[in-house]
């Protein structure tokens, strides 16, 4: 084959430090900007973007050339300092350490997409907790509960 092709689809997500609720009216159309330039500069497709003061969801398509992981670290330290450079009242924004990554299939892009668009009344059953290990789980991802929030 003299090619590469891929279509490699995420669905990311991460939360505040703390879990603090600093996504704001103020800060999350410029931060969801923020991601949508960033992916794009990166090659990346931006599909949906959503979440609640406290995390963000993004679905999107990277490129190969560059881990997850990597992407991740790069997204979340840079737009750390974006926000706390642009917002005075964000000073002390932080991010967690550590995020979800789920691989996401064509077929499924737009049911992933909607329970994004959906955050809000999502969340009115289910808190971010319940919601994070309900992905681990459905993905059949490791982890140990006793460190999961530290």
């Amino acid at each position: 084959m003299a090619g590469t092709f891929t279509c490699l689809n995420y669905h990311l997500v991460f939360s505040t430090k703390d879990r603090r609720p600093f996504i704001d009216a103020a800060l999350q159309p410029r931060l969801y900007e923020y991601f949508g330039g960033t992916i794009r500069n990166e090659g990346g497709v931006l599909y949906q973007i959503g979440g609640l003061p406290d995390h963000v969801h993004v679905l999107a398509r990277l490129r190969p050339v560059q881990a997850v992981s990597d992407f991740l670290r790069d997204l979340k330290s840079h737009s750390s300092g974006w926000v706390t450079d642009s917002f005075e009242t964000h000073r002390t924004f932080q991010w967690q350490e550590g995020f979800g990554a789920f691989s996401v299939s064509k077929s499924d892009l737009s049911r992933v997409s909607d329970s994004i668009v959906r955050q809000e009344e999502h969340h009115a059953r289910r808190d971010f907790k319940s919601e994070f290990l309900q992905l681990l789980q459905a993905h059949e991802v490791e982890y140990d509960p006793r460190h999961i929030w530290t």
